[in-house]
């Protein structure tokens, strides 16, 4: 076979599947959700990724890759529109767009604002694009924990540069000397050291968390090398103890959002509210370094929690562990029993479900033959006496979890 013969083979594959995932993407029977990101080759060479994730016919969870792209400079908000909106016209889903998530660059924000002006006037978006751009929760979740790090940032410092002093050398001799600390402590030595890049807080969390179980035995490294010099002292140990043990919350909830063989959406507000009353209780503890870091990371919460936590309320209240009952107790523990946030809650989630019967009503009247004034009258009957069941229903099921609760 030629490689002339075997690209042809290849591009006539490409086309067929292309051509089986856009008749899926289209006969979706709702809506569809993305994700992008940009990416720098070692050459400096910039690229696309646009991902879909969407429900089939069957109710199953879907996620497709749509395009890996060349992205020429500038990596401007008015240039990723014009990349994406090309790439979305191309695949023929400019009218099934739901929303986006994006990362919290500069730059994405003017994109999302035209994105969202364009795909509005081709289809008008759910909300009026209220929902359509989602910052990436995992992203957040990294912003927060590193303006918290920077306040133990010298103690994260020596123990990055102990385990470089452990595992990076490539000579033996320090390896075996460390080895040797480990074993007249009696410790596990499978355990192991796990070594952190220093952009991405999670890996640092498990650096810090496999450096405690080895705290004696970089101690006795201190005494038995002169060389070392980069050993924490007892109380920047004691602070990483209590560091790691407040940081595992976000760990979990960082793990809990990374998922992508489940929805995320319903997930978010019940974990993030427990993020909230860490960082909370974190800003009355007895220790200052402890009190600062709560306080900084605190701001940078609030700076992104209104975004959210009107938005993917709307997903637990589908959630039958949680519904409606949850957003209201939980509220009311963030703004007082007298808040008045709720009420923007039970509005949005109203006008929303309103929005849907409208749109399905309508989608199904054009199939129809009735005449226009009947059927708008019947629609119209059709939707107060869903909203009149609607009502009804969430007020059975919260009555019905609040008898169940212990």
């Amino acid at each position: 076979m030629t490689r002339n013969t075997l690209k042809a083979d290849l591009i006539e594959m490409f086309k067929t599947e292309k051509e089986k995932l856009k008749s899926m993407l289209l006969e979706s029977p709702g809506m569809l959700c993305l994700t992008s990101d940009l990416w720098s080759s070692i050459n400096t060479d910039g690229f696309l990724a646009i991902t879909v994730y969407f429900i089939d016919k069957e109710w199953v969870l879907q996620k497709r890759v749509l395009a890996f792209s060349h992205m020429l400079p500038p990596h401007s908000g008015v240039a990723l529109n014009a990349k994406v909106f090309s790439i979305l016209e191309e695949w023929g889903l400019e009218k099934k767009i739901f929303c986006i998530t994006l990362d919290n660059a500069l730059s994405n924000d003017r994109f999302v604002q035209l994105l969202r002006d364009q795909l509005d006037t081709k289809s008008p978006l759910v909300s009026k694009g209220r929902f359509f751009h989602m910052r990436c929760c995992a992203h957040i979740v990294n912003l927060i924990v590193q303006d918290g790090l920077k306040e133990i940032d010298q103690a994260v410092v020596k123990v990055r540069e102990s385990i470089k002093y452990v595992k990076g050398s490539k000579s033996q001799v320090r390896k075996q000397k460390f080895l040797d600390c480990i074993k007249l402590l009696s410790l596990s030595s499978t355990r192991g050291l796990r070594q952190d890049c220093p952009t991405r807080w999670n890996s640092t969390f498990l650096m810090l968390d496999s450096a405690i179980y080895y705290r004696k035995a970089f101690a006795h490294l201190e005494i038995s090398d002169s060389n070392y010099t980069s050993c924490p002292s007892a109380t920047e140990w004691d602070t990483i103890e209590k560091i790691c043990v407040f940081l595992a919350v976000f760990y979990d909830v960082n793990s809990i959002f990374s998922g992508t063989k489940y929805p995320t959406a319903n997930l978010y507000y019940p974990h993030i509210f427990m993020v909230y009353f860490t960082l909370h209780d974190s800003m009355s503890s007895k220790d200052e370094y402890m009190r600062r870091m709560g306080a900084s990371m605190m701001d940078k919460f609030k700076k992104y929690w209104s975004d959210f936590s009107l938005t993917l309320a709307i997903a637990v209240v589908f959630d039958p562990r949680y519904k409606l009952h949850f957003i209201e107790w939980s509220y009311n523990k963030i703004y007082g029993a007298d808040n008045c946030q709720y009420s923007d809650v039970e509005l949005l989630l109203s006008t929303t479900f309103d929005e849907y019967v409208l749109y399905f009503g309508n989608a199904s009247s054009t199939t129809s033959n009735h005449a226009s004034t009947s059927s708008s009258k019947a629609g119209e009957e059709t939707s107060n006496d869903t909203r009149r069941l609607f009502g009804v229903r969430a007020k059975l099921l919260v009555s019905c979890d609040l008898l169940c609760q212990p």
